[in-house]
């Protein structure tokens, strides 16, 4: 399988953290978060966090000569973004609803004698990883890239629970959301992506691997900037609406991602519709996550969006760095809320 190209951009050794785009804070609240970001300068892995305050950018750091607006491959942080892509099809007619089933759309690729349960499969399942199908991620993850059909072997691997239990996190359940999509619109989801999300400033997947039969991967290397991971955060903390108010992902499909419909048996934490749900400093936090530590987190009660990338070629929950990184989003918390009155939502 051919390797993502992550090109780099100007490079800068640190960014200070305070506003660069003339994004206003308070003068405490700045030297706040420049303790904070000074302190994420101990994290070996770390290349940028940018923070942004009800749509303005309040700080941006650049690690390790690495900067905001570089292409990083965002790994599984890229679920969320096949969730989005999920919601703005069944709102534009391409899709039916989360209760459609997906054997029908992909028939070509169901196995010579399929298991009966997957007729029962839906695309809700899939979204919130309730499939019930064997996990192609973690230690099947590269048996599954290495067979030359990888929907079908998707669709083929044996049942571990029935349709809507417990959650089974798979790379392999978002691909089949790309193939679906592809199917149901007859336009790739790299297609699908740029067009929908056109309006969005500051959002691009400057790279994107496909399969042996040409569908993007839904669900993991997927090359953006941490800047544009902060657009696509902002897009959803903002309702589903541009900074000019354009509607890009349906606000009643934002709610549904985010309502917990299962939790994750590594971290007992909750799972909508490819977003994680956890408290953090007595907040509710919706956020993406990616191998090595790719993150995006929305606190709404705050206004408050933040994207963290980091090198990606390192496992994040194993070392405990997925862990500092958790700790580094409720320092940003911290910093960011003395004085301030909550939002709604």
């Amino acid at each position: 399988m051919n390797r993502i190209a992550l090109s780099l951009a100007l490079v800068f050794s640190s960014v200070p953290a305070h506003a660069q785009d003339g994004a206003a804070t308070t003068p405490g609240a700045a030297e706040r978060l420049t303790a904070v970001f000074d302190r994420a300068a101990q994290l070996p892995s770390l290349k940028s966090v940018v923070v942004s305050r009800d749509g303005q950018i309040i700080a941006d750091r650049g690690y390790g000569g690495h900067t905001s607006r570089e292409p990083t491959n965002i790994k599984s942080a890229s679920k969320s973004v096949m969730s989005a892509l999920v919601g703005i099809a069944i709102a534009k007619g391409e899709l039916e609803g989360v209760d459609q089933k997906i054997a029908p759309i992909l028939s070509r690729d169901l196995p010579d004698d399929p298991d009966p349960r997957l007729a029962q499969v839906t695309v809700g399942n899939l979204l919130s990883m309730q499939a019930g199908l064997e996990r192609t991620s973690g230690p099947n993850y590269g048996r599954w890239v290495s067979s030359r059909n990888w929907v079908r072997s998707a669709l083929s691997a044996p049942f571990e629970a029935e349709p809507g239990g417990p959650m089974l996190y798979s790379t392999g359940s978002t691909h089949l959301l790309s193939a679906i999509l592809t199917r149901a619109s007859g336009q790739s989801t790299l297609a699908l992506a740029r067009s929908w999300f056109e309006p969005l400033k500051d959002f691009s997947i400057t790279a994107w691997d496909r399969d042996p039969q040409g569908i993007y991967l839904g669900g993991n290397q997927m090359a953006m900037s941490t800047r544009s991971l902060l657009a696509f955060g902002e897009l959803y903390r903002n309702g589903g609406k541009t900074p000019e108010g354009v509607q890009i992902v349906p606000a009643d499909w934002i709610a549904q991602s985010w309502q917990h419909r299962t939790n994750s048996r590594f971290t007992g934490d909750s799972y909508g519709y490819g977003w994680f749900l956890r408290t953090m400093a007595g907040r509710d936090v919706r956020y993406a996550w990616g191998y090595g530590g790719q993150m995006l987190y929305i606190v709404p009660s705050l206004g408050l969006t933040v994207a963290m990338t980091s090198q990606e070629d390192a496992p994040s929950a194993r070392t405990g760095y997925r862990d500092s990184l958790h700790q580094l989003m409720t320092d940003i918390i911290l910093a960011s809320e003395t004085g301030t009155a909550d939002r709604p939502g």
